[in-house]
């Protein structure tokens, strides 16, 4: 089969695209931007990478319209609140015009739970999408999904944020709130065995974990998993605004993600039961069992994918990361040094895994200091880490950095900064005649821009030296 897969780039879609890959089918994965394509998509002689962005209705023509089935992954969840429910309909308004004369015969989308008449914002934006979908031209399949919990989740990292970091918690109400997660594995399963199932044409089901659980209980029960002793009081007097500010400043998700989560966590998600597990032969684990699963995919180091390489953690981007693989050449500062290269695998090795629970070799304490900082002036401090330990693709997170290109072969490596700045910051590691060239560069914006920079020109001065020394050390 012929299989579109939208947000193919996202948290979901990078891991249910080798499942329909392994299956034989010809899969088009539509991205708005091709340098975020997973490399080895690239290699695969069964996907098509087209970009398009579904805001763009000009630039949709790209897409095949001989697809049989197609799998709706698109969310705004990281726009602000103002505009995400117009950007989500706009979507699929552009999606179902586009597709309305074609030979689509099955819609597949993921949406969320929403069984209670007050919904949240985001919920709410999920089911005016589930109308706009709607069509006579092609079959609808909506799974509305809770909580999911895997490797990489947002709502697991979040999670393994507060449990880990804080002993005692004194939390807001909404943590007593009941939902029922649903492991990351058995949405791929619900999916990936829905296509073309005549069954489930223009039907709606929820899909959910065998477990009614609370946010609490999930937190007590994570802890318990990691052999931890945890505490949690829950007041009444926490508004939503110093929930989600409770959220930021203790986790890596962003400000804006923190308030959409906090919308919705005070909304109850508790799935209406139906024969969807006997139809597609599913049998959901626990949340115990989740978990578990997560770490074990943490240990051997193999994360599909992870919701902080998505936009939603972004600190300033949107989503074209070739509008900045071009550094400027005039009206930056510039903080350029070389060295030549003992042993060039180890360095590029090194530098390829810089960053995370490595550091970044030298002065990490001021890397922190930084991260710190960032953090209070509402930037996204240095909590995302990295995904992998030792790979880095186009688009991934890397603490408060975002990779723009990655070329291990070509021996470069670009990253742009995310965190709060006057201005515009690059840091890049190229390898050329034996030398590595380690170059940032700052665009300054207005006064402030440049009374930063010369604030921090003797931290540089030291950091950056400090650091290309590092690198180019033999082992």
């Amino acid at each position: 089969m012929k299989i579109l897969v939208t947000g193919s780039t996202g948290y979901i879609g990078k891991r249910l695209i080798p499942i329909l890959i392994n299956e034989g089918n010809h899969v088009v994965c539509a991205v708005r931007d091709k340098l975020r394509a997973e490399k080895t998509y690239l290699k695969e002689p069964l996907i098509e990478i087209i970009e398009a962005d579904f805001l763009k209705p000009e630039t949709l023509n790209a897409i095949p319209k001989d697809v049989d089935i197609a799998y709706y992954l698109i969310h705004s969840m990281s726009n602000t609140s103002k505009d995400f429910e117009k950007l989500e309909a706009q979507c699929a308004e552009n999606f179902k015009a586009y597709f309305e004369d074609a030979k689509l015969k099955q819609v597949i989308y993921l949406s969320g739970i929403t069984n209670e008449e007050k919904l949240s914002k985001h919920l709410q934006s999920r089911k005016n999408v589930e109308e706009i979908l709607a069509s006579k031209n092609y079959a609808l399949t909506i799974f509305k999904a809770g909580i999911i919990v895997g490797s990489g989740s947002s709502s697991f990292e979040i999670i393994r944020d507060l449990v880990e970091k804080l002993p005692v918690m004194v939390a807001p109400k909404w943590l007593n709130t009941k939902t029922q997660p649903l492991a990351v594995r058995d949405v791929m399963a619900f999916l990936s065995k829905a296509k073309a199932n005549q069954e489930l044409y223009n039907k709606s089901f929820d899909i959910f974990g065998p477990e009614i659980l609370t946010y609490k209980q999930m937190l007590l029960k994570f802890a318990e998993i990691r052999l931890l002793k945890r505490y949690i009081f829950t007041v009444p007097v926490m508004t939503p605004k110093l929930s989600s500010y409770w959220l930021y400043f203790v986790t890596s998700t962003s400000y804006k993600l923190a308030s959409t989560l906090v919308d919705s966590m005070s909304v109850e998600i508790v799935g209406k039961p139906s024969n969807i597990n006997q139809i597609l032969d599913v049998s959901p684990i626990t949340y115990t069992e989740a978990v578990q699963l997560a770490f074990e995919k943490i240990e051997q180091n193999s994360i599909v994918s992870s919701w902080k390489d998505s936009m939603i953690s972004s600190g300033r981007l949107k989503n074209n990361l070739h509008k900045y693989i071009n550094v400027p050449k005039y009206g930056c500062f510039k903080d350029y040094k070389e060295r030549k290269v003992m042993d060039e695998t180890v360095t590029i090795n090194k530098i390829w895994s810089i960053g995370g629970t490595t550091g970044w070799y030298y002065g990490d304490f001021l890397w922190k200091i930084r991260g710190y900082i960032d953090k209070l002036v509402g930037g996204i401090g240095l909590r995302r880490g990295r995904t992998h330990a030792s790979e880095l693709n186009a688009g991934d997170a890397l603490d408060f950095w975002r990779v723009i290109f990655s070329d291990k072969k070509g021996k470069k490596l670009l990253l742009y900064a995310e965190m709060k700045l006057p201005g515009e910051a690059w840091l890049e590691f190229k390898i050329e005649d034996g030398l590595l060239k380690q170059t940032a560069t700052f665009r300054p914006r207005g006064l402030a821009g440049r009374l930063y920079w010369y604030s921090v020109l003797p931290f540089h001065g030291f950091i950056f030296n400090g650091m290309i020394k590092e690198l180019v050390k033999a082992l």
